[in-house]
């Protein structure tokens, strides 16, 4: 007989966004249609034709980061990390990480590309350039050298070295780089491992923080940005005919994942189950998905395979929804292709109508939020649906957010160069 799969269940979870600074603020504000999109205040953005994104308070992240014990680690911590550690302190402490001793079956996995170059640090570097090739290193050197703490920062593995330091996570270390995808991937291969046997338990999930100068001009250059909007708040629309361009946001999802019997034994709280992931790359250009949606078939297709679920038992998708025109029609096409007549009966939603797209967080937090919807008979809404596309005609649970018990959701992220990853989420069944 072949030998049983290890069962991966969810013990904790946390977040950050811009509509909270915890899991439950987050999904109450959500659940009630409200947006964390508005003009930005990072940096200045006059001249550019875009000047929104969902910026998480500095005020309330100073003020939950003072309430975590005091690091030395302190200077390796890039934005997108801070938010991390915030997520991670509330997923520890629900999960009661903590109680358990052995620290060597605790693992990392995360979705983290490090910070931008901030635009002032550039300027301070070339100081010391001539145009032409050489550099002035004594000069360099005489003024302090390149600071430390930043050259860490942008380092997209120091996440998971610095979350391991933090916690005592003596368990495997991975750092996933996949765009839109990095964070659900990070959740899937911690699955794996779970499965495997190589750890009991594994902390998992994505941070972004892409809210400078340097990492928000690219996106306003390719005009990948949303550029047409009445309000900030009614800027991300996704599937809606009127929609022009994503909204960038920042944010932070951590899940503790455990091996069930581990889970069971300590006594810890089981929230949910996590049943399947799969994962694929388009294959086609790196600055658009398939337009057949090839990549996103194969993708939702391996999460259900792997689940051992059909189209008939899933309940309602977590949509990736960024509010582009290729990207809502693209997953439309994908969903109706894998899902058949019944697409039109699944209900299908975009959070990313009211948190905007944290990059590498957005399939974490998404994934949070779905399975706190399968908790509460929830499922959030997609907002600023107004103007319906004839060719997105799926039930986009608009602008209310429905009551409905579901047992189980399929969540999608399909990242920027063709990476896409999905996961099944469903409710514990003992």
């Amino acid at each position: 007989m072949p030998e049983e799969k290890r069962r991966v269940v969810i013990t904790g979870h946390g977040m950050v966004t811009p509509l909270g600074m915890d899991s439950e603020e987050t999904f109450s504000n959500a659940s009630e249609g409200k947006s964390g999109i508005d003009y930005l205040k990072a940096f200045d953005t006059t001249g550019l034709p875009c000047r929104i994104g969902g910026e998480v308070d500095d005020g309330k992240l100073e003020e939950f980061e003072r309430s975590l014990p005091k690091t030395k680690l302190k200077r390796y911590l890039s934005r997108g990390m801070r938010f991390m550690r915030v997520a991670t302190h509330e997923a520890a402490g629900q999960a009661r990480l903590g109680d358990i001793e052995d620290r060597s079956g605790i693992g990392v996995a995360l979705g983290s590309h490090g910070d931008n170059t901030a635009v002032q640090d550039i300027m301070a570097l070339h100081r010391f350039y001539d145009g032409e090739g050489h550099w002035d290193m004594q000069g360099l050197m005489r003024a302090g050298g390149y600071p430390y703490g930043d050259f860490f920062r942008r380092k997209s593995d120091v996440a998971t070295a610095v979350l391991s330091m933090l916690y005592d996570l003596g368990g495997p270390n991975v750092s996933i780089v996949s765009a839109c995808s990095a964070g659900p991937q990070a959740i899937g291969e911690a699955c794996y491992m779970i499965r495997s046997g190589r750890c009991d338990v594994m902390v998992a999930g994505g941070c972004e923080s892409t809210l400078n100068f340097v990492g928000f001009v690219g996106f306003v250059l390719i005009t990948a940005l949303a550029e047409r909007y009445a309000t900030p708040q009614s800027a991300s629309r996704p599937f809606d005919r009127k929609r022009n361009g994503f909204v960038m946001s920042e944010g932070a999802g951590a899940l503790i994942l455990e091996e069930l019997k581990h889970a069971k034994h300590r006594g810890a709280p089981i929230l949910g189950e996590l049943l399947g992931y799969g994962s694929s790359a388009d294959a086609y250009r790196i600055t658009d998905t398939h337009p057949k949606g090839l990549g996103a078939v194969l993708a939702m297709s391996a999460a259900m395979e792997d689940a051992s679920l059909g189209p008939e038992d899933i309940d309602y998708i977590s949509a990736h929804g960024t509010s582009t025109q290729q990207n809502d029609l693209t997953e439309t096409r994908a969903i109706k292709e894998v899902f058949g007549e019944r697409a039109k009966e699944v209900p299908v939603s975009s959070v990313k109508s009211m948190l905007g797209h944290p990059i590498a967080a957005a399939g974490a937090i998404e994934g949070i939020l779905a399975l706190m919807g399968i908790n509460r008979s929830v499922m959030l809404p997609t907002i600023n649906y107004e103007n319906p596309d004839p060719r997105c005609n799926l039930d986009y649970v608009p602008n209310e957010a429905r009551t409905q018990e579901h047992r189980r959701v399929l969540s999608n992220s399909f990242g920027f160069g063709g990476q896409n990853a999905c996961l099944v989420v469903g409710k514990y069944e003992g």
